[in-house]
């Protein structure tokens, strides 16, 4: 499976892009309240519709951040899933479709446990200092849940539907994302 990703956020950023979709720009939402960095671009896959009713978020591993607006071809390695004040909101991890240097990593569990962890962590506590602001991690889920999951939000934005998640996690996961639990609940 190979789709487009806008990038809104590029890693290392602590501002908060998004497309503002009325005008066709970038917009700067907010500056994340806490010390932490978004640690891999960070954006939308056109033409989909998440749980949430936005397009279905993306997180592309690159060698080099890359800059709003940005549209890169990838191809999943796993999704993300998270709650947050809107509900389930799952995060397609990606890389390039086509560079050679990310050849070997064909499924989440090529991915090193580490940088999983990095992800998981950000998630967990970026909207900590923020009022009226939550996330629940649930985890991680291997690529052919993520596979599922850009299918069904394909399939909800051409019906025009805000549907049901292929399959979010019931519980965060023992250990948290953080520790390394994270990683649990692949399948």
């Amino acid at each position: 499976m190979e789709f487009d990703i806008v990038v809104e956020i590029p890693r290392g950023s602590r501002n908060k892009y998004e497309m503002d979709h009325r005008l066709g720009r970038i917009r700067l939402d907010r500056l994340l309240f806490t010390a932490t960095q978004y640690p891999a671009d960070y954006g939308f896959i056109p033409g989909t519709r998440a749980e949430d009713g936005d397009a279905l978020d993306a997180l592309a591993l690159l060698e080099e951040p890359a800059f709003p607006g940005c549209l890169i071809a990838v191809r999943p390695l796993g999704v993300f899933w998270m709650l947050d004040e809107q509900g389930p909101d799952a995060k397609i991890l990606t890389v390039p479709a086509r560079d050679p240097r990310y050849a070997d990593l064909r499924d989440l569990s090529d991915v090193p446990a580490h940088m999983l962890a990095e992800i998981g962590h950000f998630f967990d506590i970026y909207k900590e200092l923020e009022p009226c602001k939550e996330a629940d991690v649930r985890g991680w889920q291997d690529r052919a849940a993520a596979e599922r999951e850009v299918a069904a939000s394909f399939d909800r934005a051409r019906d025009g539907l805000r549907g049901r998640a292929a399959s979010v996690p019931p519980s965060r996961p023992a250990g948290g994302a953080a520790a390394g639990g994270g990683v649990t609940g692949r399948g």
